[in-house]
């Protein structure tokens, strides 16, 4: 009775420890979130984010070993999952064009809505496995994502690519960007003429 009593506490004790570690492991991640949304990528070190939460660089490095790329590396895999769900979600009871339209909103949304994030998924060097097999479950889920409206892999390749161009063309000032709409709709009407 007595040694179930103590193993109790310990337990506990155990368990507030793994929760206080990835409370900092989350607080790492916000930090360089919003270091990055503010001022980019090139302004996240992890001298400042070890500032930012309030612990050494050393507790930096036993959350994230790989230092900044492996925190970009997270940031950008959490983001392919919110991505996949933001589409999913966009999907659902829609079908050809409003389907495509759907997905084409919510991805470019996404990236509005989270610039920093974006940039890690699709413009820095992080160590993902890209159009390989066996790659990243969060890579595969949001290519499926997208797949799932679009049909075959070649063509949701070319509407990625086409969603990705839009998003770094807008962000340059080299589209209009009262004009998505009607690029969505094009997107939307090639997309599903080749379904049928």
């Amino acid at each position: 009775m007595a040694d179930q009593a103590k193993r109790q506490p310990d337990a506990k004790r155990q368990a507030d420890r793994l929760t206080r570690a990835e409370e900092r492991r989350l607080s790492i991640l916000a930090a360089a979130r919003e270091r990055a949304d503010e001022d980019g990528w090139a302004s996240v070190t992890t001298r400042h984010l070890a500032e930012a939460i309030g612990y050494s660089q050393p507790v930096l490095y036993g959350h994230f070993p790989g230092g900044k790329s492996e925190i970009m590396l997270t940031i950008a895999l959490d983001g392919f999952v919110d991505l996949r769900d933001r589409c999913r979600s966009a999907v659902a009871g829609k079908v050809g064009e409003q389907a495509i339209a759907a997905v084409a909103h919510s991805y470019l949304e996404f990236a509005d809505e989270h610039p920093a994030v974006y940039e890690a998924m699709f413009r820095q060097p992080i160590d993902a496995r890209f159009a390989e097999e066996g790659n990243e479950t969060q890579l595969r889920e949001a290519f499926d994502a997208l797949a799932d409206v679009i049909g075959d892999a070649i063509g949701t390749e070319v509407f990625w690519g086409a969603l990705h161009g839009i998003v770094l063309l807008e962000r340059a000032g080299r589209m209009r960007l009262q004009d998505r709409d009607r690029r969505i709709e094009a997107l939307s009407t090639r997309f599903a003429s080749r379904a049928d």
